[in-house]
């Protein structure tokens, strides 16, 4: 947990809370993270990888650097050179690759070869903040230790009341402080997903949306109208017929 006593939350507050995980969980029954792994070794790979990168994007990335790179051992006994071809179509991808190998390597010296299970150990390893090591803990080995907030949990937590911040920090302060323990990674997963498939950035579809006319700020908000787009004049002659126009010949004496 943040160092920080989480914030204090009124009977009411709480009350909405539980309401909206209620309603995430009929509306959602399959969240779950989105990133494709079967050890925890490749969840954290994926993970850093994920930084300023779509789910997707590291998808389709990490079943061939998953096949070279097995374990943990061969991570450190190759280079970030070695590992960077297969990350050439994510954002950032040298500095990915510089982030995969030692963290990788200190797995492997470090611990052993084995992912460590604590928040305090996690964040030692290069490419790995707060929001990382909750995703490998909550989801490889179903430890609570917090909220991950990405972008589409800090949209939704503002837009439904859950707080009234912007910094990843304090939003997962309030999260915590909001809903029971034992659903803090769900949590996260129910967010993401709802903003991935409804509450979207540019809230088009939320006045439509039967949960977030419930629940969502944006849902009041009038939708908006995309631009007509504008028809060609018909008033001058087209440049083709222009351009084949003659002048007059000149008369000679």
């Amino acid at each position: 947990m943040p160092r920080t006593s989480p914030p204090r939350k009124t009977p009411e507050q709480l009350r909405r809370a539980r309401s909206l995980l209620a309603a995430l969980k009929r509306r959602h029954p399959d969240a779950h993270c989105e990133l494709h792994w079967t050890q925890p070794h490749e969840l954290l790979v994926a993970t850093i990888l994920s930084a300023q990168s779509t789910d997707v994007g590291v998808n389709r990335a990490t079943p061939a650097l998953f096949a070279a790179f097995p374990t943990p051992a061969h991570y450190a006994a190759a280079s970030p050179d070695a590992i960077a071809p297969f990350l050439r179509t994510l954002n950032f991808w040298r500095n990915k690759a510089r982030a995969v190998h030692e963290s990788m390597r200190a797995v492997h010296e470090r611990f052993g070869g084995e992912v460590p299970r604590t928040m305090d150990a996690l964040l030692t390893l290069r490419g790995v903040a707060r929001k990382t090591a909750n995703v490998v803990l909550g989801n490889a080995f179903g430890m609570n230790e917090g909220v991950v907030v990405d972008t589409h949990v800090g949209r939704l937590a503002l837009r439904m009341g859950l707080s009234r911040h912007t910094d990843p920090g304090k939003v997962e302060q309030d999260l915590m402080a909001l809903f029971p323990r034992k659903d803090w990674c769900l949590l996260s997963h129910l967010l993401i997903f709802h903003g991935r498939r409804a509450c979207k950035a540019r809230g088009g579809a939320c006045a439509s949306d039967a949960l977030c006319r419930r629940f969502c700020s944006e849902s009041a908000k009038p939708v908006r109208k995309t631009a007509k787009p504008k028809r060609p004049s018909t008033s001058r002659a087209p440049r083709h017929q222009a351009a084949t126009r003659q002048r007059p010949s000149r008369r000679s004496d």
